[in-house]
């Protein structure tokens, strides 16, 4: 009897009807989300001319651009999503907007204990860009990780290393962030020595170096590198040392043409360096 019932009530229903209903449906939610896409483009081009494409108008410098740039795209991302789904809960279940909204706000209240990190982040965000700590390009370090901000968003900052991994990092857990692109920056480099050798001869060496290197790194040098003389005596060494200053991430570069070229003339001039190799097997047979 149950089964006739079912038979019948199914031979009764109006599946054009039905089909007509989810085709619908279904139309109206591809173009809401091609809407949304279009919207979204539209916003992203937008700012990228204003923010970055900015052909020669300088409101604003390049990093913190790229960085304002960075959040507004997050927040347009969060808007037009909620949109989306909000206009697609209307159309499938004929619910009011007012009383949605009002639903999702005692929602809100209700989860608002379990997703205190959330709010804690999302106003963190604002704080790192209304502080200025750090933009877009730059080399920070945030906590045990470090590297360069590739983006700033409404809820998590993004670092990626010297290793090529990427740090997502909520900005609620950033206490603490060292700026490694602000002002000038120390380059140092310090050189072992034997006791055997002259340290005069050899800082006259490193002297004409950092002349050398002054010139070819033009710009880049903010105070032109330096012998500070010998800074320490260790057990079989002395170790000279050079300092210069430079703009921002163009210390290690200068340091590492410092090393290389001092070097060089090292060798041309006989200065010997430190038989590292000797210093370790001789470590080995004290202990």
């Amino acid at each position: 009897m149950n089964v006739a019932w079912i038979q019948e009530k199914i031979g009764d229903y109006d599946w054009q009807e039905l089909g007509a209903t989810v085709f619908n449906t279904v139309l109206y939610i591809v173009l809401i989300l091609i809407v949304a896409r279009l919207a979204y483009g539209f916003l992203i081009y937008t700012f990228r001319r204003l923010l970055v494409e900015r052909k020669g108008r300088h409101l604003l410098d390049e990093r913190k651009a790229n960085t304002i740039f960075s959040l507004l795209r997050s927040i347009s991302f969060y808007m037009i999503t909620f949109t989306v789904v909000l206009h697609s809960l209307k159309h499938l279940f004929n619910f009011d907007t007012g009383t949605l909204l009002a639903s999702a706000s005692v929602l809100g209240v209700a989860l608002g204990f379990g997703s205190q990190s959330l709010v804690k982040d999302v106003i963190g965000g604002f704080f790192i860009l209304f502080e200025d700590q750090f933009s877009v390009g730059e080399y920070v370090k945030a906590g045990e990780f470090s590297g360069t901000v590739e983006e700033t968003g409404i809820r998590a900052t993004h670092l990626r290393d010297w290793g090529g991994e990427l740090h997502i990092i909520p900005n609620g857990s950033i206490s603490a962030v060292t700026n490694f692109s602000r002002g000038k920056m120390r380059a140092l480099v310090d050189i072992q020595m034997p006791y055997g050798e002259d340290l005069d001869r050899a800082m006259e060496v490193m002297h004409s170096v950092c002349e050398r290197v002054s010139e070819e790194f033009g710009d880049k040098i903010i105070d032109a590198p330096t012998v500070q003389g010998v800074i320490e005596f260790g057990e079989r060494t002395a170790i000279l040392r050079v300092i210069a200053y430079t703009q921002p991430n163009e210390q290690w570069s200068l340091e590492r043409e410092l090393r290389r070229q001092i070097h060089r003339e090292f060798l041309k001039e006989g200065i010997r360096t430190p038989n590292l190799h000797g210093i370790i097997m001789a470590d080995s047979v004290e202990r």
